[in-house]
Formats: C-alpha cells, structure tokens, sequence
C-alpha cells in the first residue's frame, strides 16, 4: 500500500475512507540548524520516516494509517542567530495545525496524529494547543514523559539536540550527515536545565555550534532501535485515541 497521503488518487483516498478505522499521521518539523553536521530539515525527516514506520505497525493491529504531507516550518527561537534558522510564531503554527486537523477529521479519518520531533517548548506548546478539544486528534512528541522514558540515556539527559540520538536517527533513516560529525567533541549543555534556569537562545547556553551531546558515538543501529521506540509512540497515542 502507498503509505503518503499526497501520493494517493482521491478515488483511492474515498475508498480507504470507507473501511474505517483509519488514521492520517501529520508529520511537524521545523527548519533550524543541528550542528554543523545535520540538515536544517532533521526534526521533519525525524517525523516523516517514524511515521511511516508506523503505518505498518498500525496495519498489523487493523488501523491503515497514512502519513499527510508535512508541516516543515516550527517555532525555532532558540536557533536565532543561526544562518539558515526560520521561526514561525505560535500565533500562526497553532491555527494553521488546527484547521489541518479539524479538515482531515471532518474528511473521515478516525483519527489524526500531529507528529513532533522539534523539541522546542515554545513549539511543543503551539502543536499540542492545536488539538485541544478536537475529538479523534493527538500529539505524539517525546517531550510526553511516558515516551521520553524509553528514549536513550542521551536524551534523557537532555544533550540530544544534533548529538548521539538525532544524529542515530538521521542515519537510520538514510539522511544526509556532512562528513567529520566523527570527530566532534561531546557538548555537555542540559537543554531541560538551561531552560528551567530561564535561557532561550543555543548561542547564551555553550551550544556555540547549534549541537549539545556526542554525534561522533551515532550509528545507525542506534537509530533502528529509538525509531522503533518512536513508532510505539505514534502507535499508542493513535489506538489510544480511537479506542477512547
């Protein structure tokens, strides 16, 4: 089956419509630097590739699951500074995510997914304000404590931006890395305690290189096992949703 809802005809859209239950995956990314070594677009080929993953773990448990093209543009204050960082404010990502959400599910679809990989509070706030009160809608995003937990060491530790565990993950998922990312050294910034401690930008918190964490430990085995933790996210949120 063709799992990008872009991809298929209206008529073959119609008929899938018609065998409920069925879900459509929103894949929501941002465009911001990772280091010197990952794309601008990490957090939406993050998204992209875990959801579709899912759709097969989502067929096997009778949901056909497909994945909407995605929303590429977040709230990246953070990066300010950086070359190649766009931020869009909440006060637009928030409604634009909510009009998707409401249209898909006004469609058909049982239930749809906003999926979130860019890790920015700001952000975080601005998706998960998008589906509340739309019934049939969810957020799967790490930052929800019960995912998180069974992430790496590494992003538990809150050195995950564009080290070990994004820079995994983008090889896993066939991504481009520029070469020399095994050579960098480890960054030692808690994003989760700089921001607690009330810092807002990479620049004002030792991130001089838009990175924290160790990307020269990647591998992309590493990056098959955390997206199969991604995967059981997006699954639990979207059959929790529909059985609830």
């Amino acid at each position: 089956m063709v799992h990008r809802l872009g991809e298929l005809t209206t008529d073959e859209v119609r008929d899938l419509l018609s065998r409920p239950p069925s879900a459509a995956l929103v894949p929501v990314g941002s465009v911001e630097p990772h280091g010197p070594h990952l794309p601008l677009a990490t957090d939406t080929l993050l998204g992209e590739v875990a959801a579709l993953r899912a759709c097969e773990a989502l067929a096997a448990q009778g949901v056909t699951a497909v994945v909407a093209p995605s929303v590429a543009y977040g709230v990246t204050d953070f990066a300010e500074g950086f070359a190649g960082a766009v931020s869009i404010p909440a006060s637009v990502l928030t409604p634009l995510l909510r009009a998707i959400v409401e249209r898909l599910r006004s469609e058909g679809w049982t239930h749809v997914c906003l999926v979130s990989n860019h890790l920015e509070p700001a952000h975080d706030e601005a998706v998960r304000a998008a589906v509340r009160g739309v019934v049939g809608s969810s957020v799967a995003s790490p930052l929800t404590k019960r995912w998180g937990r069974t992430l790496s060491d590494e992003f538990k530790r809150a050195e995950c931006h564009a080290g070990r565990y994004e820079t995994s993950l983008v090889l896993a998922a066939g991504g481009r890395v520029a070469p020399g990312y095994q050579v960098l050294p480890r960054v030692g910034v808690n994003l989760a305690a700089e921001i607690a401690a009330g810092r807002s930008r990479f620049r004002d918190i030792g991130m001089d290189r838009a990175y924290t964490g160790a990307p020269a430990e990647a591998t992309s085995e590493e990056g098959d096992a955390l997206y199969e933790k991604l995967v059981a996210m997006i699954v639990g949120e979207v059959t929790e949703g529909i059985r609830g």
